[in-house]
C-alpha cells in the first residue's frame, strides 16, 4: 500500500515536470514567434526611420523629427516602456563611426512573453539598428570625368548599337575615359574593322554590360566589365539655357549676334558669331569655315551636323552658369549629331545631346575635340584619328542629383 501511494507521488511529479517542459515549448514556440515577427517589424521600422531622416537632412528639415516619426507610423512610439528609438549622428558604432554623412538610428523592443514566464522570462528584448548615407548635390564633372559616353540602358546588337567603333576610326581620347552604360551582355560595346580606341594617363574603358570585339589589340586598355549603371534619364541636373532676342547679322553678312534663330544656321556668309547664346529651332548645319567665342548653341529642334571640309574654331563661355557648354540638345530634341571638321579645326566645350545619337565621323586637326561629348548611343567612323582632349576644368560641370541610401 505505501509502495503504491509512493508511485502516485512519483508521477505527480513526473506530470508537473512534463506540464513544465510542454509549457516551455509552447513559450519557445509562442513567444518566440512573438519576438521574431517583432524584430522583423522593427527592423523595417527602424530601415525606414533612418531614410525618413536622411531624406528630411537632404531638404533642410528636422532629422529627429522624421525618424521619429516615421517609427510612430510604423507601430514604435518611443515611449519609453515598450520600444525606445535613437538617432545618431554621425553613427557611435560600426563602419561609418565618426563619418557625419550617415545617419544611425536604433530601436529597442521589449515584447511580453506569456508561457515563457513559467521558466522565468518575462519579456524578449529585441535591438535593431540601420544606418543612412545622405549625399548633398555638388558641382562636379558629368558621369564622373568620361571624355566619351553613352546613356543608352539598353540596346541590341544590330540596329540599335549603344556604342559602335568600326571603319578605320581611332578615338584617341586624353582626360578621361570612356562610359557606356548599356546593360547588353553580349554587345554593349562593338568594334569592326580598324576601328580603335587609345586612351591614356590610366584611364579605362568600363562598361555595365560585354563588348564584342573582333581586335582586340586595338583597345588600350582593354574594355572592362561590370560598371555601375547610371539612370536614365541623366543623373544630373541638365543645363538651363535660356534664349534671348532675335539674333541680327552685321551690314556686310559676315558676323552674327547671338540670338533666337528660326532658319537655317549658320545663315549663307556668316563666317564669325559674337559671343552668347545661340537658340537654332532648325537645327546647325557648318559646311563652311565658321568662328565663334565664349558661344553656346542651344539646339531645340533638327540636327547638327559639322561638314569635314569646314574649318570650325568654337569654344565655350569660360564663365558664368553654363561655363564649359558648347552645344547642346535637350531631351526633347533626339536628333543626330555628326561631328566632323577640317584640318583647321579646334572646338572647346562640352557637347551634351543625352537623346541623340552622335557620329564621331572625323577630325583631321591635330588639335581636335577639347570636350566632353556625351550622348544615348555613339559611333566612330571614317578613316582619321579623332583627337579628344578632355580638361574637366574647361567643361561643363552640372549639380549632381542629392543621393540617400541605406547603408547597413
Amino acid at each position: 500500500m505505501k509502495n503504491h501511494h509512493l508511485e502516485r507521488g512519483q508521477a505527480l511529479i513526473v506530470v508537473a515536470l512534463a506540464i513544465v517542459g510542454l509549457v516551455g515549448i509552447v513559450g519557445l514556440a509562442v513567444d518566440g514567434g512573438n519576438a521574431f515577427n517583432d524584430r522583423r517589424k522593427a527592423q523595417n521600422a527602424v530601415d525606414a526611420a533612418a531614410l525618413a531622416s536622411a531624406y528630411a537632412r537632404i531638404k533642410g528639415g528636422d532629422v529627429i523629427g522624421a525618424a521619429l516619426e516615421s517609427a510612430a507610423q510604423n507601430g514604435y512610439n518611443n515611449d519609453g516602456v515598450t520600444n525606445i528609438v535613437s538617432l545618431y549622428t554621425p553613427p557611435r558604432d560600426g563602419p561609418h563611426a565618426g563619418d557625419i554623412e550617415y545617419i544611425q538610428v536604433i530601436i529597442t523592443s521589449h515584447v511580453n512573453t506569456y508561457f515563457a514566464r513559467v521558466i522565468g522570462t518575462s519579456r524578449v528584448t529585441n535591438h535593431v539598428q540601420a544606418t543612412a548615407r545622405t549625399k548633398s548635390a555638388e558641382i562636379k564633372p558629368l558621369l564622373n570625368g568620361a571624355a566619351v559616353a553613352s546613356l543608352a540602358p539598353e540596346s541590341n546588337c544590330f540596329n540599335r548599337l549603344a556604342f559602335w567603333v568600326h571603319g578605320e576610326a581611332t578615338l584617341d581620347i586624353t582626360g578621361g575615359g570612356v562610359f557606356v552604360n548599356s546593360n547588353n551582355q553580349d554587345c554593349a560595346l562593338v568594334q569592326q574593322g580598324s576601328g580603335s580606341i587609345r586612351l591614356s594617363e590610366g584611364y579605362t574603358i568600363d562598361l555595365v554590360g560585354t563588348p564584342n570585339v573582333q581586335k582586340w589589340h586595338l583597345f588600350t586598355p582593354a574594355p572592362t566589365s561590370g560598371a555601375m549603371p547610371v539612370n536614365y534619364p541623366p543623373p544630373f541636373f541638365l543645363p538651363k539655357v535660356g534664349c534671348p532676342d532675335e539674333a541680327e547679322i552685321s551690314e556686310d553678312g559676315t558676323t552674327m549676334s547671338s540670338g533666337s534663330w528660326n532658319a537655317d544656321f549658320p545663315p549663307p556668309g556668316v563666317t564669325h558669331l559674337e559671343g552668347g547664346v545661340y537658340c537654332l529651332d532648325h537645327g546647325m548645319h557648318i559646311n563652311g569655315d565658321i568662328e565663334g567665342h565664349n558661344v553656346i548653341f542651344k539646339v531645340t529642334a533638327g540636327e547638327v551636323r559639322f561638314n569635314s571640309s569646314a574649318n570650325i574654331i568654337l569654344d565655350a563661355p569660360n564663365a558664368g552658369p553654363n561655363q564649359g557648354l558648347l552645344i547642346y540638345l535637350p531631351m526633347e530634341n533626339s536628333s543626330k549629331v555628326v561631328l566632323n571638321g577640317a584640318g583647321g579645326s579646334d572646338i572647346r566645350g562640352t557637347i551634351l545631346a543625352p537623346a541623340s545619337h552622335i557620329l564621331i565621323k572625323g577630325m583631321d586637326s591635330k588639335l581636335g575635340f577639347h570636350s566632353q561629348i556625351i550622348g544615348y548611343t555613339i559611333e566612330a567612323d571614317g578613316n582619321s584619328n579623332v583627337v579628344i582632349n578632355y580638361v574637366p576644368e574647361n567643361n561643363y560641370q552640372s549639380l549632381s542629383m542629392p543621393e540617400i541610401q541605406l547603408a547597413e
